[in-house]
């Protein structure tokens, strides 16, 4: 461990971005970070090993949450004192790195979250995307009683005592908006701060629109039942 900060990179099939992802973060920050390659059957594992970057290789693919709470446990053992999750794809800006680690260390807050919406942006997206956006605020509005505009955004922070409830408990997938609940229902405090996001860079998104409709039921099922734990 070489900084308090630990930026945590999903990557699955990521071989068109990866590279260019990581060599962005060591021109502009001055934190660790680690790649968890998520099972890829492309050449995403072969880049990494080639360039010597950190990274940490699973035998599948478990999907995002599994990958993510691979990346807790990695700083649960490490003792960083904050986790930052950020895309391989290229979408977040690196720039905005420094604003979600400045908020969350001067406002005492548990978890700050990088916004598309909550101010004006350049972000676009699909009209479907924003639907399922906008259905899932509600939906926390309602079941958990916060305010949060961008809840499926991958762009967030936690600190040393959300990394070691997540190193324990994580959902298997689709797990941005459950774990908003389960924060939420435990008194932590969450954030939005107003970020850019660029278009995907490369690679191709592995939510269809059938994949969203199923993401959206569940998603919805088991944040219902962790409103009640």
């Amino acid at each position: 461990m070489t900084s308090p900060v630990l930026i945590i990179i999903p990557a699955y099939n990521e071989e068109a971005t990866i590279l260019q992802t990581v060599q962005t973060i060591e021109t502009n920050t001055p934190y660790d970070y680690i790649v968890i390659n998520d099972g890829s059957t492309d050449l995403t594992l072969n880049i990494l090993k080639a360039h010597q970057k950190p990274h940490i290789s699973l035998p599948v693919n478990l999907g995002i949450g599994g990958a993510m709470q691979t990346g807790y446990k990695y700083a649960h053992r490490q003792g960083y004192e904050y986790a930052m999750q950020l895309d391989a794809d290229g979408q977040h800006d690196p720039a905005d790195i420094s604003l979600l680690l400045e908020s969350i260390q001067d406002g005492d807050y548990d978890m700050v979250i990088g916004s598309r919406f909550l101010e004006k942006t350049a972000y676009k997206g699909s009209i479907i995307r924003r639907i399922g956006i906008s259905y899932f605020y509600y939906l926390l509005k309602m079941i958990a009683k916060i305010d949060v505009y961008d809840p499926t955004s991958g762009y967030r922070i936690v600190n040393k005592r959300v990394i070691t409830l997540f190193a324990q408990d994580y959902p298997v997938d689709y797990p941005e908006v459950e774990v908003l609940v389960t924060l939420s229902r435990k008194k932590y405090r969450i954030k939005e701060v107003k970020t850019e996001m660029n278009d995907r860079q490369g690679g191709a998104s592995s939510i269809t629109n059938v994949k969203g409709l199923y993401y959206m039921i569940k998603v919805t099922f088991f944040s219902l039942i962790r409103s009640f734990l």
